[in-house]
């Protein structure tokens, strides 16, 4: 909605003006030669040969892996959206970095992506860099102001634009307080996993292994209420074993 396909689309036909010889509508345009543009863009599938819209993709996104060099323009607008969160984000963080790699392709590639992790891989890959389109909040609103700024971003607007579009009220206020929810178990994931990990580089126990998985499992289960002091120091013992 802010305007990033398009910006990416006309990067694309910029640079194949360029390759003709035309003028391009610009004050300034250093391209060089382009032997290929390849484009991953929007969302399609092909049912009558048992494609899905993600197998679709993923073809897409093969072929551009293969076929793409370091003289290539390469405009992969989202990929990943067509499975789970995780899948995705996996899928579109190793594009990135092989696309990034001069060693294994390097081409001069546009990647647009709404994983907010996939930004910190400015800081990690060399030829990276961060860019967002700007967008300025008034209240509970936002306009769009289809300018192109440097830096990422952890903001994403699409309760947003289902506002625009006419989804009733009722859904909206459900979808922001759904929003919350998630976005604090995932600030809770983050931080167990800074401790995890300090923990491990102090050669501690990994709090997370497989045992104390078990052993939560069978805490579940127990009805508190229902225990007697006895049955308490039983479970006890028996919880202490399986940690041991």
């Amino acid at each position: 909605m802010a305007g990033k396909s398009t910006y990416m689309r006309q990067v694309a036909l910029i640079t194949l003006m360029a390759q003709i010889g035309s003028f391009v509508p610009a004050k300034y345009a250093k391209i060089g030669v382009v032997d290929k543009i390849f484009t991953r863009v929007g969302a399609s599938d092909d049912l009558s040969m048992g494609q899905s819209t993600f197998m679709v993709e993923m073809m897409e996104v093969a072929n551009i892996l293969k076929g793409a060099t370091q003289n290539s323009l390469v405009i992969l607008d989202e990929i990943g959206r067509g499975t789970s969160t995780y899948d995705g984000l996996s899928i579109a963080w190793a594009v990135a970095t092989f696309m990034a790699d001069k060693e294994k392709c390097g081409a001069k590639t546009l990647f647009a992506t709404h994983y907010h992790e996939l930004t910190k891989l400015e800081e990690t890959t060399e030829g990276v860099k961060n860019y967002s389109i700007a967008v300025k909040e008034k209240g509970e609103d936002v306009i769009f102001l289809r300018k192109i700024v440097s830096g990422g971003t952890d903001e994403s607007y699409g309760i947003h634009v289902a506002k625009l579009a006419g989804v009733p009220k009722e859904v909206l206020t459900n979808a922001k307080s759904i929003l919350k929810t998630l976005e604090r178990k995932s600030m809770l994931g983050e931080k167990n996993l800074e401790k995890e990990e300090k923990k491990q580089s102090m050669g501690q126990l990994d709090m997370y292994n497989y045992k104390l998985a078990e052993i939560a499992h069978e805490l579940d289960k127990i009805n508190i209420n229902e225990l007697t002091p006895i049955d308490a120091m039983n479970i006890l013992v028996k919880l202490k074993e399986s940690a041991s």
